[in-house]
């Protein structure tokens, strides 16, 4: 028997609605933990058979959203394999499932599956445990994974935004923390600035193009046939010949609704709308001079959702960075490269720097992660293969060693003890060999020492910048590791040779565990036997 309703939703399900799929569940178990959870905690209040059985609801279904959504996204990079065009596209094109959206997404839901395991025990401190939590770390996502498989300009926005708002919200989640609201804040203040001027560099880029495809606004910006003037010169003409036309419509479908007005300026109107998108996005990234949200931020969140935002937030910004400068403007690279390694070297110094200083270790892994975007930024200035599969390597390592470390942190937060400053590090070692071991690993991680991840993606970035002959910026990447090893082993020095104080031994739950234990996995593994880490950071940008 045929009913026409499911039909309808099989059919949606093998057309567009597959290409969001992995999205649509967690959004479904994102709502489902909002509808059902309140009336659920009504229910078992008073019975405690109940509240046994449906102990920890909220993560236990979020963790259960995002295995879901990564069993869907295994199967779409089996579809993406199998199509002719190396691509599912969706709804008009504004969504595509290609190779560089299966890699990141797998990224968001690592990222978010281990902050919701470090978050159940810190929750219960805190005295804060709610669905609404968890929900909008599955939202969140949701929105990331919209920017690293949009290529409409107004699906990367409202990815963009999506995930933004959700942060706004987590980061003031403390709700009788000050430092929590302040943070919160200042950080909606930032970011609505920031996404006002992405928003205005978007536009120009849509006016100059008439479309809001990255595809067809690529073919606008790339100057081969010198595309600007042979349209200008047709119209001034008052013919536009069949071939040209034939040639125009194949090649560049925008640019035939280019106004002649706008031909003149189209140079400066382009310089202007990749200025604003920059800007907007390193905002994003907390890039120099863009990063005076990230410390402040870092610090009064709670310390899952600062995991989150390390990790994830920059992830993400930077898909969305790479989606558009390898479309949009790939053909003027040679032109902005400059830019971007001003912003580079100037996000290690200042990153680096500033962290010599730091008390608190939540506000120094705020200005090692403005580092480490300076050398992924060089990424960009080397632009060959090896620099994308340094990034993509780099990307992957970044994202478990930091949360590892954060998840140091988390661990020593107990009732009384907030265990974010140097001096609560004290004697870790004789309190908690393993966290101390781990805390170990993951600064010499992010410090690039081998054998760990962190080595190889320094060391994809440094090779890729003397293939292209940029020495000068090779040697400033290595000089810089000089003081990262310095404040990275200050905290080491305070774990591991300091007389332990007052503070109790830290009692690690099950779940924090299981967290460790895969960061730290990733980690070493990455860079004992880097090889199918880089064949899947290669295969982001192309199989």
């Amino acid at each position: 028997m045929s009913i026409p309703f499911i039909d309808a939703i099989r059919g949606y399900l093998q057309g567009d609605g597959a290409v969001i799929l992995p999205e649509m569940e967690l959004t479904l178990f994102g709502l489902a933990v909002l509808l059902i959870g309140y009336p659920l905690d009504e229910s078992v209040e008073n019975n405690w058979f109940w509240k046994l059985l449906f102990k920890n609801f909220y993560a236990k279904a979020a963790l259960a959203g995002t295995l879901f959504s990564g069993f869907t996204l295994w199967k779409l990079r089996g579809a993406v394999a199998a199509s002719a065009r190396g691509y599912l596209p969706g709804f008009h094109e504004s969504v595509v499932v290609d190779s560089f959206f299966p890699f990141f997404a797998t990224l968001f839901l690592a990222a978010t599956a281990l902050v919701i395991l470090l978050s159940v025990k810190y929750l219960d401190i805190e005295e804060e445990q709610e669905g609404e939590y968890y929900a909008l770390l599955l939202f969140a996502c949701v929105g990331m994974m919209f920017m690293a498989s949009g290529v409409d300009l107004i699906v990367m926005f409202l990815g963009l935004e999506t995930m933004a708002l959700s942060f706004y919200v987590l980061t003031g989640f403390l709700r009788r923390e000050k430092r929590s609201n302040e943070a919160s804040l200042k950080y909606v203040l930032l970011g609505a600035f920031s996404s006002g001027i992405l928003a205005y560099g978007f536009s120009l880029i849509y006016g100059l193009s008439g479309t809001t495809n990255i595809r067809n606004i690529s073919a606008v910006f790339n100057p081969r046939i010198g595309l600007a003037r042979a349209i200008e010169l047709s119209r001034q003409s008052g013919v536009m010949g069949s071939q040209m036309r034939q040639v125009l419509s194949a090649e560049y479908p925008a640019a035939l609704h280019l106004e002649p007005s706008l031909l003149h300026q189209m140079p400066v109107l382009a310089a202007a709308a990749f200025v604003l998108i920059a800007v907007g996005l390193f905002f994003k990234v907390a890039a120099v001079p863009f990063h005076q949200w990230a410390p402040d931020v870092y610090e009064g969140a709670p310390t899952p959702v600062t995991t989150y935002v390390s990790v994830a937030s920059k992830t993400a910004s930077f898909a969305l960075l790479l989606r558009l400068f390898l479309t949009v403007f790939a053909a003027s690279q040679e032109t902005w490269v400059y830019l971007i390694a001003g912003v580079a070297v100037a996000s290690l110094t200042w990153g680096n720097l500033a962290a010599l200083t730091q008390t608190n270790v939540k506000r120094l892994l705020a200005y090692s992660s403005i580092a480490h975007v300076g050398y992924i930024l060089l990424g960009l200035v080397a632009w060959n293969e090896t620099a994308f599969t340094g990034i993509a390597f780099y990307l992957l390592a970044y994202v478990f060693m930091t949360a590892g470390a954060f998840a140091v942190i988390i661990v020593l937060r107990q009732k009384g003890l907030i265990g974010e400053e140097l001096e609560d590090l004290n004697g870790l070692y004789q309190r908690s060999p393993a966290s101390a071991l781990l805390l170990l690993i993951f600064m010499l991680s992010l410090a690039g020492i081998p054998p760990t991840a962190g080595f190889m993606g320094k060391y994809f970035i440094f090779l890729s910048l003397i293939e292209t002959k940029h020495p000068v910026l090779a040697v400033f990447a290595v000089l810089y590791i000089v003081p990262a090893l310095y404040y990275y082993f200050r905290i080491v020095v305070h774990a591991w040779l300091k007389a332990p104080g007052e503070a109790p031994r830290p009692v690690m739950s099950s779940a924090q565990a299981v967290a460790l234990g895969v960061a730290v996995f990733v980690s070493l593994a990455a860079g004992l036997y880097p090889e199918p880490f880089t064949r899947l950071a290669h295969y982001a940008f192309g199989p």
